[in-house]
C-alpha cells in the first residue's frame, strides 16, 4: 500500500511576487508549506535572478496550469552591453567582451527586427530537456549543450531607457520566448555582446504584478487560515473561457467523467455566445455547479458537453 500524501486538500492559485535568488521550484515549495497543501505546481519558470509574477497552482488548480502557461507574458528587463556570459544573464561567467556600446538610435532602429515571429536558440542554461536531462544540469556539469532553434512570438517591444552600457526594455511575448536569447541576439545584431542584468515578469495572462503577494507577506501565516485571504479561485486561470452552470444529475454525471446532452436551458445560454452553436464545435467550456464550485472542463461536440478535466475538490471549497 502506498503512503498517503501529506498535506491538506487546498485548491486555488497564489499569484506570487517571486523574490530574487530563489528558483521557481523553491518558491512553489515555500507556498506549499505555508498552505500545507498536498499538491502544488507553477505555470512558467522564472530564473533565480528574476522577480515578479510566478503563478502557483495548488490542488485541483494544477489541472488548469496549461491555460496560464500558454498565455502571453510581459517582461521588463535590463540588457547590459559589452559582455557575453555563459548563462546569458548576470549570474554567469564572462566568456567574451566587446568595446562597442550601442546608441539609442541604433537600438530603436533594431527593434522591428526583434518584434514579430522570431527564431531563437534557447540558452544552454535553461529548463529544456535534452535526452531526459535538464539543459542547465548538463551545462553545469560541463557538457556541451546544443539546443534546436524554435519560433517564438514577440508582439511588442519597447525601449524604456538607455544609457551608455545598458538599456531597459519591456516586451509582450508568447509562450517559449527567452528574454536572455532576445538580448543575446540583439546585442550581436548591434555589433556587440550582451546579457540580461535584471528581469521582472509583470504579467502572465490575466495575472498581474498588482495582484501578486510577496513571500514575506505569506510566511507569517504558516498553516494559518489567514493565508487563504490570498488564495485565488481555481477559475482564475480560465479567464476568457465560456462558463456554464449545471445542476442535479448533470453535475453527478460530469463529475463521474460522463458526457451530458445539451438541454434547452444550456442550449439557450450557448446561443448567446454565437448565432450558430454548431460553429462552436470543439469549444472548451468551464462548468460549475449551482453554488459556483468547479465541476469540469468540457468540450462542446455533437450536442453534448464532454468532460476532459474533472475537478475533485474532496469536500473543500474553491475559495
Amino acid at each position: 500500500m502506498g503512503k498517503r500524501k501529506k498535506g491538506n486538500a487546498v485548491h486555488g492559485w497564489i499569484i506570487l511576487d517571486k523574490p530574487p535568488g530563489m528558483t521557481s521550484t523553491q518558491a512553489v515549495s515555500a507556498v506549499r508549506r505555508i498552505f500545507d497543501a498536498k499538491k502544488a505546481g507553477h505555470a512558467g519558470t522564472l530564473d533565480p535572478m528574476a522577480t515578479g509574477v510566478l503563478a502557483v497552482a495548488l490542488g485541483e488548480a494544477t489541472k488548469t496550469v496549461p491555460y496560464v502557461q500558454d498565455a502571453q507574458k510581459i517582461y521588463r528587463f535590463t540588457a547590459s552591453w559589452g559582455e557575453a556570459r555563459d548563462t546569458d544573464d548576470a549570474e554567469g561567467k564572462v566568456t567574451a567582451t566587446s568595446p562597442v556600446r550601442p546608441e539609442r538610435t541604433a537600438i530603436e532602429a533594431m527593434l522591428p527586427r526583434f518584434t514579430g515571429t522570431l527564431t531563437q536558440v534557447p540558452p544552454a542554461y535553461s529548463a529544456i530537456k535534452v535526452d531526459g536531462e535538464r539543459a542547465y544540469d548538463l551545462a553545469r556539469e560541463g557538457t556541451e549543450v546544443t539546443l534546436q532553434p524554435r519560433q517564438v512570438m514577440v508582439e511588442k517591444a519597447t525601449l524604456l531607457a538607455c544609457e551608455p552600457g545598458w538599456a531597459e526594455f519591456e516586451i509582450l511575448c508568447g509562450k517559449g520566448t527567452y528574454v536572455r536569447s532576445w538580448v543575446r541576439d540583439m546585442a550581436v545584431a548591434l555589433g556587440t555582446l550582451g546579457h540580461v542584468s535584471a528581469l521582472r515578469r509583470l504579467a502572465i495572462g490575466p495575472l498581474t504584478e498588482k495582484e501578486a503577494v510577496r513571500l514575506e507577506t505569506l510566511t507569517p501565516f504558516m498553516h494559518s487560515p489567514a493565508a487563504f485571504a490570498y488564495l485565488r479561485p481555481l477559475s482564475t486561470a480560465l479567464d476568457g473561457i465560456p462558463a456554464l452552470a449545471v445542476s442535479g444529475p448533470d453535475t453527478v454525471r460530469l463529475r463521474s467523467g460522463n458526457s451530458i446532452l445539451l438541454n434547452a436551458k444550456l442550449f439557450a445560454k450557448i446561443e448567446e455566445w454565437a448565432p450558430s452553436p454548431g460553429g462552436l464545435s470543439g469549444q472548451t467550456v468551464f462548468l460549475s455547479d449551482a453554488e459556483g464550485a468547479p465541476v469540469a472542463l468540457a468540450e462542446l461536440a455533437q450536442g453534448e458537453l464532454r468532460p476532459f478535466r474533472v475537478f475533485n475538490l474532496q469536500g473543500t471549497d474553491d475559495r
